[in-house]
């Protein structure tokens, strides 16, 4: 075609015309949407048009497979840490029963964390998918402190439940909030950056730290006196 430069076809055409390039403009989509009408329009040339070779590319695309595999990864990799911090809380503790009980402290703040992002955006992305890994570290900290001063208070200093509790409130309770509210208000200015995923990292972790500070404090203790009480009720009857 006889048209004037810029006009033609050369930039979507390779030099022996057996391939084409077209673009499509579409609004904003979600990773799993972006990744949905790829598999879409991939299924649709597979079974109407069998003989074309089709190969979708675009940065916002590549990032969200990158995304998902990220995700992924991550809920894979927080199952096997949860794990093996289990098992290293039962060797450190010398208590299977105890490597059981930090489980849910452990795990909780995330899905509090991630519960209360979906109500404020709603769309977990790359920089997000490193969150419930960064702060499972600080999240452990805190629930092996509770953890140490309640089992000392209880076989070393032979206290009942209610004050052994109080025995670790002393001990560590200070720390544990002191802690909890610099690395809080640490993020919360990360939270003010205008770069947005820094911003989403920075409001995320807090949130994660606030809900992990709340579960040690207040879902921690009445979970220790619930099932030390029920074992001390069971050793009582087998021994009647």
């Amino acid at each position: 075609m006889s048209l004037p430069y810029g006009l033609d076809l050369n930039n979507q055409l390779n030099v022996d015309k057996s391939s084409t390039r077209i673009v499509i403009s579409l609004k904003n989509l979600t990773s799993n949407e972006q990744v949905n009408f790829e598999h879409t329009i991939n299924e649709w040339f597979a079974e109407n048009a069998p003989q074309l070779q089709v190969s979708l590319a675009s940065p916002s695309l590549m990032f969200s497979h990158i995304g998902q595999r990220n995700i992924e990864s991550m809920l894979k990799g927080v199952v096997i840490a949860l794990f093996l911090i289990s098992i290293l809380f039962g060797f450190a503790l010398r208590s299977i029963r105890y490597s059981f009980y930090s489980l849910l402290p452990n795990l909780t703040p995330a899905l509090i964390g991630f519960g209360v992002w979906y109500f404020i955006s709603g769309q977990v992305g790359l920089a997000l998918s490193v969150v419930a890994s960064m702060t499972l570290g600080i999240v452990v900290d805190d629930t092996i402190h509770f953890l140490t001063k309640y089992k000392l208070a209880r076989e070393q200093r032979l206290l009942k439940p209610e004050a052994a509790v109080e025995y670790a409130f002393a001990g560590v309770g200070r720390a544990l909030w002191v802690t909890t509210l610099v690395l809080v208000l640490g993020f919360i200015v990360l939270a003010q950056s205008t770069f947005q995923i820094n911003a989403d990292i920075g409001l995320l972790t807090a949130i994660t730290l606030v809900a992990a500070f709340i579960v040690d404090f207040l879902f921690l203790p009445p979970l220790l006196l619930k099932i030390d009480k029920r074992s001390a009720t069971t050793q009582h009857k087998g021994q009647a």
